[in-house]
């Protein structure tokens, strides 16, 4: 998992407290009056600029900014002609962006350590601090001292039609100058940027302490079923475990258990007690909850789950009237946020879920299990060579190699080696990556600025790291190294980053496939390109019905917007039951499975789950890409592309746009050699 510290989505994400936008203040007679001026002084070849930048100006000019008068002189005064000119104040406006955006990123990564960082107990101030964003005013400052005027009104800002029509062909300059004011197109006082962000933080605190204690655990006959040791963060954690226990032979009764567990957290029938603590004994299947054999009375968790999911649709909503555009936060999440519309999205997903390679890939994993499909096969590994061996066995080899998060930094050096990268250019990247003991499941905190290091979080338990810790370390570790090479790399800064969170997924994705490879743990299986086709195409269909849920959840709260807790909860959990009747029960042979409604990212991460479908469909084109090549050059070729539109990008870097169409064909290939 990602999380974005750049000050451009830290503005594009902030939530405005009043109730409505305020009204244009200055009148198309004043803005046209200017146009002419410009006009006049710079020639007809710059029309373009000079009427969309006045615009751009106008839209956002308050009063306070100096009136009518203060906006023609400033227009007057700021507006340079295109070439030399222009291309100056790029270069300052690039330098600025860097040094404000870069700084403010890592303040705020350095004060949520106590939050984020595995330190112990989180108190109060903690939280104060968490809740509290030093980059809130910076959007008033921006346009207050006109900067972000100056860049509006230099620098026209494309629509995503725009982009689309016409960036195929754009050189790497025309690419740079559109980016270059697009973070200042909303214009929000810093008391929303602070309400934002401190809601923001309250929903992160809820799932990086949201663990089962799963020593804790009873079976039917209520005995132990799990290491008394072993605490497990929801979703990602329990859902690993479930995952482990295929190699287990015996072991259906404890992930029968897991589900039940994940069923409870849904349904918010999970006792309040069980979250984060291990104080008491819990029966998943029966609900019951045990002090040393005495059953005690408790009260269910309540709905503080769908609370908190309410609180970060509040805080995207109040954006709304602020961005006229894109007027809601689904069309800001995927025209702004991913430049690809819903409706494109959606559709590459129900076309893969509708698929009839769906019902041939599950009977091939029917005729492994040698039983009926349960519902939690849709995480089934054993489509992944290397999923037979004990989950124990990897946890001891990953444990002696990395026993603390120092090691695994040591080694990120032989990591990328064996990657593919040249000896100086892993040294140069593992320089420029920080790794720390996470509190939470792991995440990589990106650097905006060339002169901070990219930090790669993942669990690190007393003793030393396990396999589920190591194999997040390796998610993470794809985004930091994307991250370094096209932060340090990229010619342009206005272009650093990749199109979206899906496409730097799609790195993470790749290095954690190889996972077993980078431990040196023997790939048995001759069949293994087929089987990690398979293996892609299965996590798809997963992920891909998941993101129905959240994309529709949204949709729902859009509206009701005054929907309470539990009502939201009624809602998720009928959609979640639609979505599996619609493209899972045929295959599983189950209805009503709230099943796909267990993911985190919905709570804290507003729509942040479709990117990881997405990440798995262009992960695929990537691997099938990369099959006869070096990983290491390859990579650098890529993302020295940059943040264009994710469409040119995939061009860029396989020749094809993005589709499911070619793992759809793979999987065909694929079943024919792997049986």
């Amino acid at each position: 998992m990602k999380k974005f510290f750049a000050l451009a989505l830290a503005l594009a994400l902030a939530a405005g407290l009043a109730a409505q936008a305020p009204a244009r203040y200055i009148d198309d007679a004043t803005a046209q009056k200017i146009k002419a001026e410009l006009l006049q002084k710079f020639g007809a070849n710059e029309k373009f600029r000079v009427e969309r930048g006045v615009e751009q100006v106008a839209g956002l000019w308050l009063e306070s900014d100096g009136g009518p008068d203060g906006f023609a002189a400033f227009c007057r005064e700021n507006f340079v002609a295109s070439g030399a000119p222009q291309e100056a104040l790029f270069k300052k406006l690039e330098f600025y962006s860097e040094v404000i955006g870069g700084h403010f990123g890592e303040m705020s990564m350095d004060k949520d350590q106590p939050v984020d960082l595995d330190w112990g107990e989180i108190t109060p101030l903690d939280i104060a601090m968490n809740g509290f964003d030093p980059a809130a005013h910076v959007s008033d400052d921006m346009f207050q001292n006109k900067t972000a005027f100056i860049s509006l009104l230099n620098f026209p800002v494309y629509t995503l039609e725009e982009k689309t029509a016409q960036g195929a062909g754009w050189d790497r300059r025309q690419w740079a100058y559109a980016r270059t004011a697009g973070s200042n197109t909303t214009r929000l006082p810093a008391a929303v940027s602070q309400d934002i962000s401190t809601r923001m933080a309250a929903a992160g605190r809820y799932i990086s302490d949201y663990n089962i204690f799963m020593g804790s655990i009873l079976g039917p006959d209520n005995l132990p079923l799990f290491p008394a040791d072993m605490k497990l963060i929801c979703h990602w954690g329990i859902r690993d475990e479930l995952k482990a226990r295929y190699a287990e032979p015996g072991a259906l009764v404890k992930q029968h258990a897991i589900y039940r567990i994940m069923e409870r957290i849904i349904r918010q029938e999970i006792p309040e007690v069980m979250v984060n603590s291990g104080r008491y004994q819990w029966n998943p299947f029966s609900n019951a909850v045990y002090d040393q054999g005495q059953p005690v009375e408790t009260v269910a968790e309540p709905d503080t789950r769908y609370r908190t999911f309410l609180d970060t649709f509040q805080a995207m909503r109040r954006i709304d009237p602020y961005s006229p555009l894109y007027p809601d936060h689904i069309r800001r999440s995927f025209e702004v946020g991913r430049e690809i519309p819903e409706k494109e999205v959606e559709a590459m997903f129900r076309e893969l879920l509708s698929s009839p390679q769906v019902r041939k890939v599950a009977d091939l994993i029917r005729r492994r299990l040698g039983r009926k499909l349960q519902p939690f096969d849709i995480w089934y590994p054993g489509l992944r060579t290397g999923a037979e061996l004990p989950e124990e066995e990897l946890d001891r080899i990953v444990r002696e190699r990395y026993p603390d998060a120092a090691a695994l930094e040591k080694d990120l050096p032989n990591i990328l080696t064996r990657l593919g990268f040249s000896p100086e250019r892993a040294a140069y990247i593992a320089a420029r990556v920080q790794v720390d003991p996470a509190r939470g499941s792991g995440h990589n905190a990106q650097a905006q600025s060339r002169k901070f290091k990219s930090r790669l979080r993942t669990r690190v338990p007393a003793g030393g790291m396990n396999y589920k810790g190591y194999n997040i370390a390796l998610h993470e570790f794809g985004h930091a190294v994307e991250n370094v090479l096209d932060l340090h790399l990229i010619d342009h800064y206005s272009l650093a980053g990749v199109p979206n969170g899906a496409v730097t997924e799609a790195f993470a994705y790749i290095f954690q496939e190889r996972d077993l490879e980078l431990l040196g743990v023997r790939e048995p299986d001759p069949r293994q390109r087929e089987l990690k086709v398979l293996d892609t195409f299965w996590g798809a269909y997963e992920i891909m019905g998941v993101s129905l849920v959240d994309m529709q959840a949204w949709h729902w709260l859009y509206d009701h917007p005054q929907a309470s807790p539990a009502e939201l909860k009624q809602a998720v959990i009928a959609i979640a039951k639609n979505v599996w009747n619609r493209y899972f029960a045929p295959v599983f042979g189950v209805r009503d499975q709230e099943i796909l409604a267990i993911y985190s990212h919905m709570i804290d991460y507003t729509l942040y789950l479709p990117h990881y479908a997405l990440g798995n469909v262009i992960q695929f084109q990537l691997e099938d890409f990369l099959k006869d090549k070096v990983l290491g050059p390859e990579m650098e070729r890529m993302c020295a592309a940059g943040n264009i539109t994710p469409e040119e990008w995939m061009k860029n870097a396989v020749g094809t746009g993005i589709s499911v169409k070619p793992l759809l064909k793979a999987v065909d290939r694929a079943l024919k050699l792997a049986k």
